[in-house]
């Protein structure tokens, strides 16, 4: 597991009086041709590095001699967490608080910003568990963030939280993405509940990206199930009738399911609904339980081995592909799948928080699985096993 926010040494803190937290991106001294030093930290790698960049930092294990730096800017020694760290990734760094966050990683797949803590649901297993707090801070960075990003960046995702709830600062956020970065695919994860509103739902059309597509849940066809695992009544409502705005308006739409004890068994009925009501929608993702936040704490109501609810996980597979919908089956190991699964199985989990266990040790299908969140160090199924050269 990647650590994207932490600690770091201050050497020499900046005498000037302004200094707060920035945005930067990171640049190499011996690869930094076209970089704009204002809106970059150098990553130190000579005794006698270029002068002007907002800040510099000095790798773990190296120990460049401090009088060559320009005395007013701050220099910083990383721990070895972020030895990771390389050219072209994007960083908030807040020198008052000897602290660094990565908001985005270039060689990474999987880079996604959290743009909100608040929100409107309060599901059972919410592995980001919502906070009434104001945190505007946290898309003020992103609009610094989006310009340094590389433009060949193949997607970028936006978390919460519920997205959402920014309104038109949201929107706003998408439009600069897609200014900033004209071939890059964008992913939303969102309730569903603010597109219920035309108007709004609207705006979103109206940005005209190439390639966006909202990932929103639905757990149930019964709407009382449903509001019941988000805990917020009337929700089932508003979500469908934001997913039929949406496809109105000819958006892309993805429809994410994640499987627990609340939900599993009404996994065909719900195939059944989403073939017959939502067959227009883009994908299907049906998804393993991370066991993080409120999952931790919901655990008795939730957790259900893997291997107890594969006749119905088979089962809504079976009904969505028949009725030619897209599906994926994402955050489950093959060994617990049934085998004819193994087609819609995706390496879904992002890759700073993916891991692999020593019962996965020595399996001949190991490339091939998802492997686990990081979490399942808490809870696992006790039937993961390692599958032989022969499958």
């Amino acid at each position: 597991m990647l650590k994207l926010s932490g600690k770091i040494i201050p050497i020499r803190e900046e005498r000037a009086p302004y200094l707060a937290a920035r945005v930067l991106r990171i640049e190499a001294e011996f690869d930094s041709e076209g970089a704009d030093p204002a809106t970059s930290a150098l990553l130190v790698q000579t005794d006698n590095p270029p002068a002007g960049y907002s800040a510099y930092l000095i790798p773990h294990g190296l120990d460049p001699a401090m009088e060559a730096f320009v005395h007013e800017k701050p220099v910083m020694k990383l721990t070895e967490d972020f030895d990771y760290l390389r050219k072209g990734d994007v960083i908030r760094f807040d020198a008052p608080a000897n602290r660094i966050s990565v908001m985005y990683r270039r060689e990474s797949l999987q880079n996604s910003f959290l743009v909100t803590e608040r929100c409107d649901n309060y599901c059972l297993m919410c592995s980001q568990p919502p906070k009434d707090v104001d945190d505007g801070w946290l898309v003020d960075d992103i609009f610094q963030a989006i310009p340094l990003i590389s433009p060949e960046t193949k997607e970028i995702g936006f978390t919460g939280g519920e997205p959402t709830l920014l309104g038109d600062r949201l929107i706003e956020a998408l439009r600069l993405c897609k200014e900033h970065l004209p071939a890059t695919a964008v992913h939303v994860l969102s309730n569903g509940r603010r597109f219920s509103d035309m108007e709004f739902a609207k705006k979103w059309a109206a940005i005209d990206h190439f390639d966006m597509m909202v990932g929103i849940p639905v757990y149930s066809d019964i709407s009382s199930t449903h509001d019941y695992v988000v805990q917020a009544d009337g929700a089932f409502d508003q979500t469908i009738r934001g997913i039929l705005n949406l496809k109105r308006l000819g958006q892309r739409v993805e429809i994410r399911v994640v499987i627990h004890k609340q939900t599993c068994g009404g996994l065909p009925r719900l195939a059944e609904f989403i073939a017959r009501n939502l067959l227009f929608v883009d994908h299907v993702a049906l998804m393993g339980l991370e066991m993080m936040g409120f999952t931790r704490a919901n655990l008795d109501s939730l957790w259900i081995d893997p291997t107890e609810y594969q006749a119905e996980l088979y089962e809504a597979v079976r009904i969505l592909d028949a009725a030619r919908l897209r599906v994926s089956v994402y955050n489950h190991q093959l060994c617990l799948l049934d085998k004819r699964l193994w087609p819609f199985a995706v390496k879904s989990i992002s890759d700073w928080k993916n891991e692999y266990f020593q019962e996965c040790e020595g399996c001949a299908v190991k490339d091939r699985c998802g492997g686990f969140f990081s979490s399942a160090k808490f809870k696992r199924s006790d039937r993961i096993h390692a599958l032989g050269a022969q499958l």
